[in-house]
């Protein structure tokens, strides 16, 4: 019985060796979990007719499953696609001066996909904690957006975001459950900048330079294959 035990802990020692836990070149890792989008806080000045409203507006977070797919050139480089369903974010108005009177409203809401390609550079540790740092691009596309009802009813429409080109930065890690399954922990910043154009009384006078510019944090399950 205690030979049988003490090759059953040989066995498992072999087996969560630092060298199972080695990534390869042609590794390829499939993830999925929460992602969290968390926009800069900085509230953006909205524009009537090329004059300052004094309004300003700010977007609040949104966590959607996100997607994640790494193919390693060798142990320590990898590229990664983030992906995720859609983000939805509520645009809240700052209507300090009752432009409109309609201080601290929904503005509306507008759903957009943050794809973004990296280059990761994986640390040696020999152990199951693999950290690793990152850049890459982000493209994000708008749509769906929509202005909520209070809005709308002062005459406000054609709500339309640009879509946006940006560099991302991040620090992530894996961690080996063996050699097949990880978690995945990671936050990076992407810069998203958008113009928001819209109608008031059906005429084309509203703009807002919106920058979104958001922390985002994720939380994973890897699968190596």
């Amino acid at each position: 019985m205690k030979k049988s035990i003490i090759n059953g802990l040989i066995l498992s020692a072999l087996t969560l060796s630092p060298l199972a836990f080695a990534n390869q070149a042609g590794d390829f890792i499939v993830r999925g979990g929460a992602t969290m989008v968390n926009p800069d806080s900085d509230k953006s000045n909205i524009m009537l007719g090329g004059a300052d409203s004094t309004m300003t507006l700010t977007v609040d977070d949104n966590t959607q499953l996100g997607l994640n797919f790494v193919y390693f050139y060798d142990n320590n480089w990898a590229i990664e696609l983030l992906a995720a369903t859609p983000f939805t974010h509520d645009v809240t108005i700052q209507d300090k001066n009752s432009v409109l009177g309609v201080d601290g409203a929904n503005l509306g809401e507008v759903s957009h996909l943050p794809p973004t390609l990296s280059a990761l550079y994986y640390f040696d540790t020999n152990s199951a904690f693999k950290p690793y740092v990152g850049v890459g691009i982000n493209y994000t596309v708008f749509f769906d957006e929509d202005f909520a009802a209070a809005p709308k009813s002062l005459g406000l429409s054609n709500l339309d975001l640009d879509g946006s080109f940006g560099l991302s930065a991040q620090l992530g890690a894996d961690y080996h459950l063996d050699d097949k399954w990880s978690i995945n922990a990671s936050i990076r910043y992407i810069d998203i900048s958008t113009e928001a154009t819209f109608d008031v009384g059906g005429a084309s006078v509203g703009k807002a330079n919106i920058d979104v510019d958001p922390m985002v944090y994720s939380l994973m399950l890897g699968y190596k294959f």
